[in-house]
């Protein structure tokens, strides 16, 4: 028979044990600002905006670092770097399939853990486990980072090195791109990239909509504000507009007018509400500390420019016809009063026996009728199950003892 030694097979269940149910949202920075020792790796997540990510997660497997570890992976790299590698640790969105991780075990009943990629290096160890709240986040330490040869021999990209337009109309947004230019906005978007920018860029279809205001009749003035409206002053990536419950404000935000939107989601959708009207999140451009640049099925109308969406128009009140007015008969010639001789005398009273009743018979009661089965009792038990992948794809190799 062969069998699972014993801590690999603690660590399978712990890995796994987030394919089990639903169970309710964790906030990563929270967990661990109780774990000085990481509060590196911590600093980090949130500055590569993984945290966003990872609190978006229904389940998720996190491999931490302590701050020595941690500080061997950061040495002088870009932040974009940085990211890709940390991702490999949480999310296990890295370029291409560098998002794998290989879980084998070791002698001597270790368990060592390293990339994927042929010929990776399993060069760090489970420590041990920081956190578990079943069936919703697992935080394990392991001794070094994951390192992954094909992220760190890749160039960092700049963001000075971003053709904003190029990627524009490449990604079917050709009459957002060219009006960029020739408003002259594209500029503004250049300057707020090396600090931080994010982009939402409605498609061709989008401006040919029905609905969508004629831009020529715009001053000068109001398209600069709607493009400026078009793009926020940070790098926000999916997993924080996911998180995102507060206004977000944008490039036109200015002390005359919000200019801003809230942020709607629902499963993997994310909705962007500008009052006026929604538009959905379609695509993402590009996703590179600090530059995020997404596609909109629709163009974002600020309210400032157009107003708010319109409410429902009322039900119109019934017409009811008005009362004929009362016709008062015409004055005749008058008539001669009659003589007392002519007149008859009045009938006797007619007594009424005293057993007869005073009134009709009262109107029959009305009872209540009840259906046994006007109302039934649905008790068909409704199953949750709801099995989700592990933060990064997880190859195991090497669990089994002869």
């Amino acid at each position: 028979m062969c069998a699972l030694r014993p801590l690999a097979a603690s660590l399978l269940l712990l890995l796994l044990c987030s394919a089990a149910a639903v169970a309710s949202a964790h906030n990563i920075t929270a967990i661990l600002e109780g774990f000085p020792e990481y509060s590196l790796f911590n600093s980090y997540l949130s500055q590569t905006k993984l945290a966003d990510e990872i609190n978006s997660r229904q389940t998720i497997t996190v491999l931490a670092l302590d701050n020595g570890a941690m500080a061997d992976l950061a040495g002088k790299k870009p932040l974009s770097v940085i990211k890709n590698e940390l991702a490999i640790h949480t999310t296990g969105n890295a370029p291409g399939n560098t998002g794998f991780v290989n879980i084998t075990d070791l002698q001597g009943g270790k368990v060592g853990f390293g990339a994927a990629a042929p010929g990776s290096k399993l060069d760090s160890s489970y420590t041990k486990s920081v956190k578990q709240i079943p069936y919703n986040i697992s935080v394990l330490q392991i001794s070094a980072p994951i390192m992954v040869p094909a992220i760190l021999a890749a160039p960092a990209p700049s963001a000075s090195d971003a053709n904003v337009t190029a990627l524009l109309e490449k990604a079917g947004c050709k009459t957002f791109a060219s009006l960029l230019v020739s408003s002259g906005v594209i500029k503004t978007y250049q300057t707020a990239m090396a600090k931080g920018l994010t982009v939402f860029a409605p498609n061709d279809e989008s401006f040919k909509a029905k609905g969508v205001p004629d831009l020529s009749k715009l001053t000068n003035a109001e398209l600069v504000s709607l493009l400026l409206y078009h793009a926020v002053a940070d790098y926000t990536p999916i997993g924080s507009l996911k998180t995102s419950n507060a206004p977000i404000s944008t490039l036109a935000t200015n002390g005359a007018g919000k200019y801003d939107f809230s942020v709607k989601t629902a499963g993997d959708s994310v909705t962007l509400d500008t009052g006026v009207g929604s538009s959905r999140v379609a695509s993402t451009v590009l996703d590179s500390t600090p530059v995020a640049i997404f596609t909109v099925d629709s163009v974002l109308l600020p309210t400032e420019l157009f107003g708010k969406s319109p409410s429902p128009a009322p039900a119109p009140e019934p017409v009811t016809s008005p009362s004929p007015a009362p016709v008062s008969p015409a004055p005749g010639p008058a008539a001669k009063a009659p003589s007392p001789l002519a007149a008859s005398p009045p009938a006797p009273p007619t007594a009424t026996p005293g057993d007869a009743p005073a009134a009709g018979p009262a109107a029959a009661e009305s009872a209540d009728s009840k259906s046994d089965n006007a109302a039934g009792d649905s008790r068909a038990p409704a199953l949750l199950a709801a099995v989700v992948a592990v933060s990064a794809t997880v190859v195991v190799s090497s669990l089994l003892m002869s």
